[in-house]
Parts: C-alpha cells; structure tokens; sequence
C-alpha cells in the first residue's frame, strides 16, 4: 500500500542522532532539523487523523475518486497533496505526477511555498507552482498547484486529461466555473472518465458534500473529524452601519486598547473598502500609544498580486496583524494566528446577464456557509471572538445556504469555447454541478458565431482554435487577432493587459488637483483609448508608485498590467496571423 512507503521519521519522529540519518524519499537528502519542528505541527492539525482512511481509500477506490469533507482551517489543503505524492511515490509515479488545483492564484503559490517548506523540498523543483504570468516548475517537478483556469486550458487544449497521476480538486465550495468545468468534463461518459489508473480528490467543505456525493455517484467520503478548540459566540450589531469602513476601523481599535492578544481579520465587501480601511487603520493607530505589540495592517485580495502575499507570508513576530480582506480568505487561506474576526456579512461581485450581454457590479448577503467559515476563524482555546457588523436576522432572512455557483453569473462564451475546443457539439451535454441557464448557453453561441470562432456547421473555425488557445477572453482573443491586420498589435496588447488586470483606478479624485492630474490622462477617443494612455504614462514615469498615488491610481495593477503586457508579447508575437474575417 501506499502508506507504507513513507520514512521512518514521517511516523514515528526522529530518535536521538536519527534526523542525520533519516533520508527524503523524493530527492535523497537528509532531513533538516526544520522538517521535524514542522511535522510536530502537521500531526496538531485535525486532518492529521483521517491520515491512513485517506490513503486506504485512495488505494481501493473502484471509481478513482475520493471526497474529503472537512471545515477550513483543518489542514487539507496542505496535508492531501502531499500525502497524494507519498501514493503517486509508491507507484513510482507511473501514470504522472501530482497536480492541484487552487480556485485563486494567490492560494496556489502560497500552498506550494507552505508545502514546499514542510516536505522540506525546493520550491521550483519537486515542488512547483503554475498561475498567470508565472509558472515556477520544471521537469523534476512531482508535485504542482495550479490555477484551476490554467489547468482548464491545458484540459481543453490538449485530447487527454493531463500528465496528472493524482488530480486534487481543492476547495471545491466555492463553486469557480474551472472548478465546475473540470469536474463536468472528468464526470463525462464522452470522456471515458479517469485515463489509466489515476485518481481523483474532491476537496469540499462538508455543505456541499452531499452535492458532490450524488453528483460522482457516492465514492468513498472521507470525513475530516472537528479539531480542539471552541467556536466564539458571534456578537451581532443592531443595525447595518452605513459607513462599513468606519465601523470596521473602530471595531479594530476597541481590540487594541483591549490588547486583546491575537491577530485580527477583518471582511469587508470590496477591494476598494480594503485600501480604505488599511489607509484609514494606519492613520488612526499613529497617534494611539498602544502598549501592546505595534500593528501591521495588511491587505488581502487579488489586485494586490504576489508580493502583497508573499510579505502577507513572513510573519513578524515582534507585531500584531491585522488582514483585510473579502471573499478571498473565505475558505481559501488558513490563517493560525487569527483570534479575532470582524465581518461585514456583505461581499461584491461581478454578474453577468446574458439579456444586456453585461457585467454589473452586485453588493450582496454572504452565504451561511461563509459566515460560518469566517465564525470558525477565531476558533480556539480559549475562544477568540467574532463581531458581525449586522443583526443577526440578517443573514437568517437574506442569505442563501451556499454560495452561487460561478457558473450562473459569468459570461460563458468562454466555457463554450473551450467546449467546442473538446469536441463536446452540444453544451448542454456536459455534465455540471449545476446547469447554466439555456439562454445563457445560447447567447454565448450567438457571440462565438459573431467573432467568427464558429463555422457553418456550429464547430470551431480555424480562427476559434487559434482563439481557444489565447488566455483571453474570446472578444479580446479576437481583437488582437484582428489588431494585425490593422497594424495596431502595440495599441492592442497595451489595451488587453489594462482590460485584464486589476482596475487601475483606486477611487473618485479626491482633491482638485488629483482631478487636474487625471483629467490630463483622459483622451478625447473614449475609455479604451485613456485606458492606453494612463499605461503609457505610467510607464514613461518609471512605474513611479507616488506619481499613481498623486492621480488615484492603482499601482499594482497598473505593475500587474505591464507584468502582462510583457508576457502576452513575448508569448504572441511570432504566432499572431491575420485573421481571413
């Protein structure tokens, strides 16, 4: 069996002079002294029990497929992959190697610095990590996380499934369409389901487990027992504040002068309120004289980009954190040292309706599964505590069970054509979790078919294949296909990578002169055109983060447009033909 593959030192702990003896059995090395101290931890986290049932299921499995169930912050996301390359090992890694998928490209490349760490391997080699714009592998790589985006495009570009042995789907409840998708394209009888021997972990939180029982047709379900510690009583507010941010600060403040111990994690709806609120905490703090640790306020979300995490990652020791973020750190990041938890109970999202074929900005109730998740946070001895900046009717009336599937709210013409890139003719016959609505598949024929991505007979055209493979969405595909023969690639990139990242704009001008510093970035053409404009002043400023300050803009994004830009030149450039449309 495969648990029987494992090093001494993985089960039992090293013996007096045994850590300079005891070797790892993915690159031949001896054990550092940092591998135990960290097993030490491993073995303290609540999945650590489910251990051997895991890897027994794994073996035995008839169909390949294996759920676990448990709550966040119980150490699946970190123990499961690398206890599935410990199964792929054992086999000698003869159907491939281990491949896991993260819903956000954050939580994919702090996992595989997290992992890498307690296996005590090299990230980079047996440990890697694939998101957009950086893919940190190489061919000794065992084990990957990956962007579940970015792993559907490999799906749909290639008539396999993957060089995978051991496909992790993680955190399969927040129901991304990648997510969705790969599920629906393994469960597809057209597919011929698993290839080979390869297996298949569904990673969930246990209010989706029996969804995703029925929908695999009950293979085994391997139950994460609840760890130590006790769950706070939620405090609940009378009212909704009208000022969240406001309310958020000061929530944050009253913890201080209580020198509460613990490191605090605030919700707040948006990314815009999460700048807000760090600008405002570390205005307010100055002048305080806390007695306690000084206070590190740290933004969490996707526009921030790898840096902000990878700082979020290298925790001072001497400081008291506190996280600001929205729906990001629901389910997705495991913070230990967070006591404390202040929740909106609100998150904004991005919906798509296919009647005014438009993105509209949606400020909504949270689910009662995440409020649960973000309760269970502050979970410990002795308990932390939790504050709801709402009445507690609030979510009891408003807020649905789980959260809505991703897939009823994107635009899907995407999906469709990485559909068509499978040979899958009809939508509708791939299986889904839940199924889009008809006219949201219809409408994104209907778009496909006036990009000229589709031929007569409703498959993909040369041209949609072409527009298959670019990691764009397919009108912007097209556009910089197009763009060639037009002879405007420069302007096109530029316009692509702004339209992609992050919004570059942080908030309305606050002063005159910041709106005299923005009016002279606006052109006369329109949105598209001051969207180039402002990356090109900020380039020739030498991404200069006080000249974007000075005018409201956001300069991460604006780094993370020009990161892309970068990329999407070197990687198109020489394969860019003019379409025949």
């Amino acid at each position: 069996m495969a648990s029987q593959h494992l090093g001494l030192a993985e089960e039992s702990g090293p013996s007096p002079g045994e850590s300079e003896l005891a070797v790892n059995p993915f690159d031949g090395l001896p054990f550092s002294s940092r591998y135990y101290e960290l097993l030490e931890q491993r073995r303290a986290l609540p999945i650590w029990a489910a251990r051997f049932i895991f890897l027994e299921q794994l073996e035995s499995s008839p169909s390949g497929v294996v759920l676990v169930s448990g709550e966040p912050g119980s150490g699946k996301s970190t123990q499961i992959p690398q206890w599935c390359a410990e199964f792929a090992l054992a086999r000698g890694f003869q159907e491939g190697r281990v491949t896991v998928t993260q819903p956000h490209p954050l939580a994919a490349l702090s996992l595989a610095m997290r992992v890498a760490d307690e296996m005590d391997l090299t990230l980079g080699h047996e440990i890697g990590y694939s998101i957009p714009q950086e893919d940190c592998t190489g061919p000794d790589t065992l084990l990957r996380f990956c962007w579940d985006r970015l792993l559907l495009q490999e799906v749909a570009s290639t008539r396999g499934s993957g060089a995978w042995g051991v496909l992790v789907l993680d955190e399969a409840q927040e129901r991304s369409v990648a997510s969705d998708l790969l599920q629906g394209l393994l469960r597809n009888a057209r597919l011929g389901n698993l290839p080979g021997d390869s297996r298949v972990v569904v990673v969930t939180d246990p209010a989706l487990e029996p969804k995703l029982q029925a929908f695999w047709g009950n293979p085994p379900i391997v139950r994460v027992p609840r760890g130590p510690g006790v769950c706070p009583t939620p405090v609940y507010r009378d009212t909704v504040p009208t000022d969240r941010v406001e309310a958020a600060c000061q929530a944050v403040l009253e913890l201080c002068t209580k020198e509460a111990p613990g490191d605090v994690l605030v919700y707040l709806p948006s990314e815009e309120e999460i700048l807000l609120c760090c600008e405002s905490l570390s205005r307010e703090v100055e002048p305080l004289a806390l007695t306690g640790p000084p206070l590190r306020v740290l933004p969490l979300h996707p526009g921030h980009g790898p840096a902000v995490q990878a700082a979020y990652e290298d925790i001072d020791l001497g400081a008291r954190r506190v996280v600001v973020t929205h729906w990001l750190a629901d389910f997705s990041f495991s913070l230990p040292s967070i006591r404390h938890v202040i929740d909106s109970g609100l998150e904004l999202r991005s919906v798509y309706s296919p009647q005014i074929r438009a993105e509209s900005q949606v400020l909504r109730p949270i689910s009662k599964c995440q409020a649960e998740a973000r309760k269970l946070r502050a979970r410990g001895v002795p308990p932390g505590s939790c504050l709801c900046l709402y009445p507690k009717s609030f979510l009891e009336l408003e807020a649905p069970p789980l959260p809505t599937p991703r897939i009823c709210e994107e635009n899907l013409s995407p999906l469709v054509l990485l559909l068509k890139r499978r040979q899958i003719a009809e939508p509708g016959d791939c299986h889904f979790l839940d199924r889009p609505a008809p006219e949201a598949l219809m409408q994104a024929l209907e778009d496909l078919d006036y990009l000229a991505a589709l031929d007569d007979a409703g498959n993909l055209s040369d041209l949609g294949v072409i527009m298959s493979e670019i990691p764009l969405p397919p009108e912007l595909a097209k556009a910089l296909l197009a763009s060639c023969e037009f002879d405007c690639v420069d302007e096109m990139l530029t316009l692509a990578a702004m339209l992609t990242a992050a919004p570059g704009f942080t908030h309305p001008p606050l002063s005159a002169e910041e709106a005299a510093l923005r009016r002279a970035l606006e052109h006369m053409d329109g949105d598209h055109s001051s969207l180039i404009q402002v990356y090109e002043a900020f380039i020739q400023s030498g991404a200069d983060k006080a000249w974007c300050q000075a005018r409201g803009l956001n300069w991460a994004a604006l780094c993370q447009a020009q990161k892309l830009r970068g990329g999407s030149r070197h990687r198109w450039d020489w394969k860019l033909p003019a379409p025949d449309t």
